[in-house]
């Protein structure tokens, strides 16, 4: 048996330089379970069809059985020397059950294996991904439920501009997440297809039944055309753009948190779970573990591009180039799955609200100036003289020290005639987000309904 799946044809061997370049077993050991369960797919189908005798196939059988409990009890240990995952499980399996696993590879080929391979892998972790998104949304609705009361000060530009609940904030983070979810399920549908039996590009003239492989690995459906099968690799894209979109909106998220923990902001404790020291400055706690998830997501994008221009201008159909695929997709999946482990352990205990600070934060009358200025309105003063009116009552406040509150209904009536003194209940943060009716919005009622509605949804 020649030591490489296509070694007959050859007389000279690979240079040493040539054989470390070319090898993959480092990296596409990860496959190897998924190799073993679409070879037992492949090999039940070489029997029930007749392509090779029943008996070969269930020593096949057995023997890929075997090789699967090994990887599941963490037993499996890839040969070094080996080129690939494929070859390192033919040459154990061979090991296993003789001359048999030598028919084990007919009518495939490693193009459709391959790539059958990873549609697994990916298949796996994509439940995994939509799960650990689900999870995260879960402690976000519940920090918002148990903080449905608290009101902070809501930024444009990273100025201060109004007031909103808390909860409204963190609901829309559980928003921008069911947006990544559904792109996640939305790749998957163009994962769950079974590539297996394209064989190199062309099918093959043995009477295979591909449906009976589809069937038995759980596929959704059988790619139409086996030229496509082979040279696909739109799914694996799909997913690195996806998971670049979700990274982007977890950096917002830690963002917002690294403002808020520090001296500066003060709006929040972080777990010492969470957080790190200085080696030369006793008094810090960094939220280092924050900060590594807003770093770490930077290869998202980068491997996104990795990907791009390695498939950018292949000819038709399978490339060698294809096999540096997997160390960018491997990366990223897995390092998706531990940040979004990890942000959700935050959220589930990890931030302590500093309530007396935000109380003293949000005093301030100027976040309260739409609302003066919607009084106005509804007053049936238009919006540009409302607007304008009321930027004249706060330049003269500021440029004098002086609160809104502190004027008289006189003083307030040389602002606009229609000002009264009810105006005045608008200068309270409860009040602001209160009055808010339009759909969406901060108001305390909706808000409450939101995070029913996605308990509900997320239960």
């Amino acid at each position: 048996m020649a030591s490489k799946l296509w070694g007959s044809r050859f007389t000279g061997s690979l240079s040493k330089l040539s054989e470390k370049f070319t090898h993959s077993i480092s990296y596409d050991s990860k496959l190897a379970l998924y190799d073993c369960v679409a070879s037992l797919a492949h090999a039940q189908m070489l029997g029930e069809q007749g392509i090779i005798p029943k008996k070969d196939a269930s020593a096949i059988t057995a023997g890929l059985k075997t090789l699967i409990k090994m990887v599941e009890d963490g037993k499996y240990v890839y040969d070094p020397d080996a080129e690939d995952v494929h070859t390192d499980i033919q040459v154990k399996l061979r090991k296993l059950v003789g001359q048999p696993a030598d028919k084990l590879h007919t009518a495939r080929s490693r193009n459709d294996q391959v790539v059958t391979d990873v549609r697994l892998y990916c298949l796996d972790h994509l439940e995994n991904i939509i799960a650990l998104i689900d999870g995260l949304q879960i402690a976000l609705v519940n920090f918002a439920d148990k903080n449905q009361d608290v009101i902070i000060p809501a930024y444009t530009h990273l100025q201060s501009a109004q007031v909103v609940l808390l909860s409204h904030q963190i609901l829309a983070y559980v928003e921008m997440l069911e947006r990544d979810k559904g792109r996640f399920e939305d790749a998957k549908r163009r994962t769950n297809i079974n590539t297996l039996g394209a064989c190199a590009l062309a099918g093959t003239s043995l009477p295979t039944n591909r449906d009976f492989v589809t069937e038995k690995l759980g596929f959704a459906m059988t790619a139409a055309n086996s030229i496509d099968s082979v040279s696909d690799r739109d799914f694996i894209i799909e997913i690195m753009a996806a998971s670049a979109i979700t990274g982007m909106h977890l950096t917002r998220v830690c963002e917002d948190l690294i403002l808020w923990v520090t001296s500066e902001f003060n709006f929040i404790a972080l777990d010492d779970a969470f957080c790190t020291g200085s080696s030369i400055m006793p008094h810090k706690k960094n939220p280092d573990v924050l900060e590594l998830v807003r770093g770490t997501t930077s290869k998202f994008p980068g491997r996104l591009v990795e990907l791009f221009v390695l498939m950018k201008g292949l000819p038709m159909t399978y490339n060698r180039d294809m096999q540096m695929d997997k160390p960018a997709l491997f990366d990223c999946v897995e390092t998706m799955e531990d940040i979004l482990e990890i942000m959700a352990q935050v959220f589930s205990g990890g931030i302590k609200i500093k309530r007396d600070v935000l109380k003293a934060r949000i005093t301030s009358e100027y976040f309260f100036s739409v609302d003066i200025l919607d009084y106005l309105v509804k007053k049936g003063v238009s919006y540009r003289d409302a607007h304008d009116t009321v930027g004249a009552m706060v330049k003269e406040c500021l440029d004098h020290g002086r609160k809104i509150s502190d004027m008289n209904v006189a003083q307030l009536k040389r602002y606009s005639m229609h000002f009264e003194d009810d105006m005045r209940n608008l200068l309270r943060p409860e009040v602001s987000v209160q009055i808010k009716k339009s759909m969406g919005s901060t108001n305390p009622d909706m808000v409450k309904a939101q995070i029913n509605k996605w308990k509900k949804r997320l239960k």
